[in-house]
């Protein structure tokens, strides 16, 4: 089985173009799957992998995990099963019928440009430090990224004269992303008058670098945000990933079209970017709501 794993692996990274922690996460469901196999049916090779077996299985996950831990541990399997029914390993793909439960799209967090202002306005620009902050949050805010891209950045990835830079995405895609006026000067700052201070002697090919002079870990930013969120007074729960939602929310509601967006997004399919049309109907109910007198019933008398 070890050998049809390992080729499982390859598969996803090089014919499916998988990201890496995609890849992580499917490996490691496929893992528990396989010692249930082996534990309570004693299979060891998918040739004697039955349908009973995964519906045994399933009906174990069911009990112990969410309707949402569920349904990414059959993504994976279903994704297991196609593998093996492509190299003839079983005759049948029993996981292709089975159905995922349906869940309900939780909308993202998104938070005003109020907030933005009051989260950039709190950093000290003055250190070493701040001016490297102002260029993390003009730049993802101001570009869309996601954290791991915006860490994964590199100096040569930069094209400030031009404002644009260069983006690995999921799959190792790359994607050519446009950055604001404001995101180019906050670089330009923290590359000549930061960078080379908090590297403390060390080099490294990265743009953002911590206090230690290593490169910036998601741990880091995700505490700076937390920082930055308690001291501006913002009672929203602010993630990395809340500022990507942000900027989406902002250039819609401005008129940007779905399609340039999906492609400063980096999503491969245009149902992601939608999402953020459910956010604007909200957004505008919730205003319609809060502003209009008789939004809410008004004089019944009337």
């Amino acid at each position: 089985m070890k050998y049809i794993v390992k080729d499982y692996e390859m598969f996803l990274k090089k014919e499916k173009g998988l990201s890496a922690n995609t890849i992580k996460a499917y490996m490691k469901d496929l893992s528990q799957y396989i010692v249930f196999l082996e534990k309570y049916h004693n299979v060891t090779k998918p040739k004697k992998i039955e349908s009973k077996h995964l519906e045994n299985y399933l009906k174990t996950v069911r009990k112990k995990f969410s309707s949402s831990s569920y349904a990414r541990k059959l993504t994976a399997l279903k994704s297991f099963y196609h593998f093996l029914a492509i190299e003839q390993e079983i005759d049948e793909d029993y996981a292709k019928k089975i159905e995922a439960p349906k869940s309900k799209k939780k909308l993202p967090q998104v938070i005003s440009i109020e907030e933005i202002t009051k989260l950039l306005e709190t950093i000290d620009i003055t250190t070493e430090l701040g001016k490297r902050n102002i260029a993390l949050l003009e730049l993802i805010y101001g570009s869309g990224l996601r954290v791991s891209e915006l860490l994964d950045l590199k100096l040569g990835d930069l094209h400030l004269n031009e404002a644009y830079i260069n983006v690995i995405g999921k799959g190792d895609k790359e994607r050519i992303v446009p950055i604001s006026e404001m995101a180019v000067k906050a670089c330009k700052t923290y590359i000549l008058k930061s960078r080379e201070q908090l590297l403390k002697g060390e080099t490294s090919s990265y743009l953002f670098i911590n206090n230690a002079g290593s490169k910036l870990s998601r741990q880091g930013f995700f505490k700076l945000l937390k920082l930055l969120t308690k001291e501006a007074n913002i009672k929203t729960d602010i993630s990395p990933h809340t500022l990507r939602h942000s900027f989406a929310t902002h250039l819609l509601e401005n008129g940007m079209d779905l399609r340039t967006l999906q492609t400063l997004l980096g999503h491969e399919d245009i149902s992601t970017t939608q999402i953020y049309t459910h956010i604007n109907n909200k957004r505008l109910k919730d205003v319609y709501e809060n502003t209009h007198p008789r939004a809410k019933g008004g004089n019944k008398n009337v």
